[in-house]
């Protein structure tokens, strides 16, 4: 499983909503998200550029992005930007791949 870290802003249609009527967003998220194949880790409202944050696992971004559609689709948020995620093992790795591949990359300008 792959994380993704989702931050976003909801839509001026979500706030009318949510100060008529108040709402914890955590389990609906989770569900729309273990719909998709995933599995909801974290859920954060946050203040500044972006309204909330997710971190989440998902067996492939494919996945991932269908539960971002749908968010994004059903007009409660926008301004989605997703990063995926590495753990610091899954970095070694990488690290060491792009070690035995170095040799054979010629760069830009050289």
């Amino acid at each position: 499983m792959a994380i993704f870290i989702t931050r976003g802003n909801y839509s001026e249609h979500a706030f009318q909503g949510m100060l008529k009527n108040p709402e914890d967003r955590h389990d609906a998220v989770a569900k729309l998200f273990a719909a998709a194949g995933g599995k909801l880790i974290s859920y954060y409202v946050t203040m500044g550029e972006y309204d909330f944050l997710t971190v989440a696992e998902f067996p492939s971004g494919v996945d991932g992005l269908s539960a971002l559609v749908v968010a994004a689709g059903t007009g409660g948020v926008r301004s989605l930007n997703t990063v995926a995620a590495f753990t610091t093992a899954d970095a070694k790795k990488a690290e060491g791949k792009a070690r035995k591949i170095m040799s054979g990359f010629k760069p830009a300008g050289g």
